[in-house]
């Protein structure tokens, strides 16, 4: 009887251990691990990652509001479905109304808590996140509350760019990036930088630097700031948040540029170390403003080809265009001509990326719920009041999908 005991206590340990391991494999399956960087390819286990994503800045201003956090889970559910995997929005808010940071390390739980639920949703939905960490402009505070917040201290100060060089003022954005990150998730009970459903960091919002155009001053500042974010955090990439401007370091490269600088150097801002992968925005419409379509196209192309060429053979890193859209305010403006738009945006990233996946996706500016009135800027994109859109969105996110296939096969 002694021995039947035994042998029933091991048949039922053995199938234990094995429903045991079932589930851990199973929760290895579904618990999505960290994308990283090999080269001028993204990796995600083991194999190239592809994607077609999105701009959402909103999605914690909204959140704050209990009653309005459904159309952050909508917005990730029908991106989802369309096959976007990657969502850039805003982790700052500084000042004013519903600010994250009230003042220089005081921070809003309620608004804290918001940004814990757009994470929580986008894990949900499968889609990553490129999180912002501070505005150039005034928007939602940005360089200039930084500064304000230093001249209301008596500490003297000359205009915005010395955000990049004031040192209690650079203080203060430090303290804001070890705040963010070490947060712990109050949904997920996970620490931000140890949660994989974030991609990157995004040191700031379009840099630009007034008082000197060749790059150099944000140079400085990302040259400090990359090290500082990695001594947090070593598991998440990290960007600068560039338009892709050229500046002073490669002087030829500047005939691409819209006829203008910014202060930004895409080259030298890039090749600081802990930096992991280049990005550009292209608004043609805005920046090329009463040039003829045609013109605005060729810009495009000469664009995008110039500095996939850069971040290829000069950085030797990957290439995202973070930003791109065209605005209903533009004379041209038709919902055709900006599916037709974005198929050529989207067309040229395709290509680009099968050669070699340097390229390695797109994230259109914007995708709002429906009845988000005060959300629109003209470049707005509603997935279920604009099929024809919907529809662009959807054949690129198959088209990145595939070939991400096609890529992974061949390794």
């Amino acid at each position: 009887m002694t021995s039947i005991i035994k042998n029933l206590f091991s048949i039922y340990m053995v199938f234990h251990l094995i429903s045991t391991l079932a589930c851990e494999a199973r929760s290895l399956r579904v618990t999505p691990n960290f994308v990283q960087r090999k080269g001028t390819e993204f990796m995600l286990n083991g194999s190239p990652f592809l994607f077609n994503g999105f701009n959402s800045y909103w999605m914690m201003n909204v959140a704050s509001d209990p009653n309005q956090r459904y159309r952050v889970s909508n917005v990730f559910q029908k991106a989802s479905a369309a096959g976007l995997t990657i969502c850039r929005t805003w982790a700052f808010s500084d000042g004013g109304n519903q600010s994250l940071q009230i003042s220089p390390g005081l921070y809003n739980e309620q608004m804290f808590q918001a940004l814990d639920f757009v994470i929580g949703e986008a894990k949900k939905n499968g889609v990553r996140l490129i999180l912002s960490l501070v505005n150039n402009y005034k928007d939602f505070g940005g360089r200039p509350q930084y500064v304000e917040w230093a001249n209301s201290t008596g500490i003297p100060v000359n205009n915005d760019d010395d955000f990049y060089t004031n040192h209690v003022i650079k203080g203060y954005y430090k303290n804001h990036v070890k705040t963010v990150l070490t947060r712990i998730n109050t949904i997920t009970k996970i620490a931000y930088k140890d949660e994989p459903t974030i991609m990157a960091w995004e040191l700031i919002n379009e840099p630009r630097c007034q008082v000197d155009y060749s790059g150099k001053i944000i140079n400085e500042w990302v040259k400090e700031m990359a090290p500082y974010v990695k001594s947090i955090d070593k598991k998440h990439l990290l960007e600068v948040g560039l338009e892709g401007f050229y500046g002073d370091s490669i002087p030829d490269r500047k005939q691409y540029n819209p006829g203008f600088q910014v202060g930004s150097d895409f080259v030298s801002n890039n090749l600081v170390k802990d930096i992991d992968f280049g990005t550009i925005h292209a608004y043609p419409d805005n920046w090329l403003a009463g040039q003829n379509d045609t013109m605005q196209m060729e810009f495009m192309q000469r664009w995008i080809t110039s500095h996939l060429q850069d971040s290829r053979t000069i950085l030797k890193k990957p290439l995202v265009f973070t930003e791109f859209g065209m605005s209903k305010n533009d004379s041209g403006y038709s919902i055709e001509a900006r599916d037709s738009f974005m198929n050529t945006v989207y067309s040229s990233i395709y290509s680009l990326a099968q050669n070699g996946g340097t390229f390695a996706g797109g994230l259109v500016w914007q995708l709002l719920d429906e009845g988000m009135d005060s959300y629109d800027d003209g470049y707005e994109i509603v997935l279920t009041q604009n099929p024809s859109t919907s529809s662009v969105i959807s054949q690129q996110s198959s088209k990145m999908i595939a070939l991400e296939h096609t890529l992974s096969n061949k390794h």
